[in-house]
């Protein structure tokens, strides 16, 4: 016992050097290692060598107080249990503190000595849990777990690595990849061992969206600032405040708005459409596109300083064709999560379903894969999944039996060829999935295109379990 509290650390920030001195010697007394600082500017060079795992701050101090002191502590990731000193009259100041800065706890001087004792045993207690949930982490990703996403495969384990080492840091990051290959999920698991996890993940699908919408979705707009505009509407910029906003399929948007967000990413300031005053912004920027963006600056559009702005830390995905000994654990969890999505009871798959499925070169990734599986879930409903409960036509294999034909292909990805003994069902979906594609995930535009409402739309898609996102 002893042991363990001669290794916790505390640091006492605090510009009085007799109060500092005081609090240091009780709290040495206690069995810990105490260092002191005058103030935030010395208490940031102390955390760098001193490594502390408690901190006692005053709030009041010269050239750096303890606000500014936290809030360096959480940009740069360093945020360990902090304890408040507050003086009587600053008792909003100091709840302010707690909870926009994550400070742990909060104490009126004069402090007692009993509350300030039980408040580092805890906060010691705190950040040693937080060590092992992070060692925890860790030791998934060696298993093939980080986060939702899942494979053992060397590819995946470059994806863990990489997510690892940009986490904790505030660089942008570009997420590339097939569509299905997980990079929604990727992203997520980067704002989750952030020092932001705590704060908004907020995801903008950029091919979703009209052009004209984009920018008021992206910045907000203020009440009258175009027809429609009857309310004021924070943008998603400003509700990612502290956190990590995700621009999926970044290649998508329009020259016009790029400029604009370009101007956003470069004084960290933004605008509302109609607006007068600027918005200071502390958001973490992930990108994710399956295009060739390098393919879209020779083409004229993409701007190629915004592409720079955004590849600081480039993360690509590979597809699932290339990893196909994850299957096996894909397929393991994916069936939990479709069990308890269908209240179903799948135990196990039988040798001949993963031999099918590893057979099959997955254009449509972990997203078709799951797809796959949800119909055959449903099917079996408890038990063993077997063949019987795929698609006839799923991995079917040509007169040659050299390669798995899927029911539905073409070689022009305008083109649906759709082979004899093909259900309608089957059909019907590849010709929806084929055109959705085609929109670039726009259901608006692909609904005007099938000839039927997006309700109708939404329908399918639901009923194919279309939401399902890959792992």
């Amino acid at each position: 016992m002893e042991q363990t509290r001669s290794l916790s650390k505390v640091l006492v920030v605090d510009d009085e050097e007799s109060q500092r001195s005081a609090l240091a010697s009780m709290v040495a007394l206690w069995g810990h290692q105490v260092e002191t600082a005058g103030d935030g500017l010395e208490g940031l060079e102390k955390v760098e060598t001193f490594c502390p795992h408690v901190i006692i701050s005053d709030l009041m101090m010269p050239r750096m107080d303890g606000n500014e002191f936290l809030r360096r502590l959480k940009a740069d990731g360093k945020m360990v249990p902090v304890i408040v000193q507050t003086a009587f009259g600053n008792l909003d100041t100091a709840l302010a503190t707690v909870h926009d800065l994550g400070a742990y706890w909060f104490l009126e001087k004069p402090v007692q000595a009993a509350a300030l004792r039980l408040l580092i045993q805890r906060g010691v207690a705190h950040g040693q849990l937080a060590e092992r949930t992070e060692i925890l982490e860790r030791q998934l990703s060696y298993q093939g777990v980080l986060g939702q996403l899942t494979g053992g495969s060397q590819g995946m384990q470059e994806v863990f690595s990489l997510v690892q080492q940009v986490a904790p840091s505030k660089a942008a990051v570009l997420i590339t990849g097939e569509s299905g290959t997980g990079k929604e999920l990727t992203a997520r698991a980067i704002h989750s061992l952030s020092p932001r996890r705590e704060a908004p993940f907020v995801a903008v699908n950029c091919a979703a969206l009209p052009d004209t919408l984009m920018e008021s979705e992206l910045f907000g707009h203020e009440k009258g600032a175009f027809t429609g505009a009857v309310e004021r509407r924070a943008g998603c910029f400003e509700l990612a405040q502290g956190g990590t906003i995700l621009l999926d399929e970044i290649g998508e948007m329009a020259i016009g708005t790029q400029a604009k967000l370009l101007r956003v990413l470069e004084d960290g300031r933004v605008r509302r459409l109609g607006g007068k005053v600027e918005t200071q912004l502390d958001v973490r920027i992930v990108a994710s596109t399956n295009a060739e963006l390098e393919n879209h600056i020779r083409e004229g559009k993409f701007r190629e300083d915004l592409y720079y702005r955004l590849n600081v830390f480039p993360i690509p995905l590979p597809p699932l064709r290339d990893r196909k000994e994850d299957i096996p654990a894909l397929v393991s969890t994916l069936i939990d999560d479709l069990n308890r999505k269908h209240d179903c009871k799948v135990a196990d798959v039988a040798p001949e379903v993963l031999d099918r499925l590893h057979a099959y070169d997955w254009p449509g990734n972990v997203r078709e894969l799951r797809n796959v599986l949800e119909r055959a879930v449903i099917l079996a409903g408890q038990g063993t999944l077997r063949l019987t409960h795929l698609s006839a036509q799923f991995g079917a294999r040509s007169s040659s039996g050299s390669a798995p034909l899927p029911a539905v292909s073409s070689g022009d990805p305008d083109i649906v060829a759709v082979r004899i003994g093909t259900t309608i069902e089957d059909a019907e979906r590849a010709l929806i999935e084929r055109t959705l594609d085609h929109t670039k995930q726009n259901r608006t535009r692909a609904a005007e295109i099938l000839g039927i409402s997006q309700k109708t739309l939404f329908n399918k898609l639901k009923e194919y379990g279309a939401k399902g996102a890959g792992v």
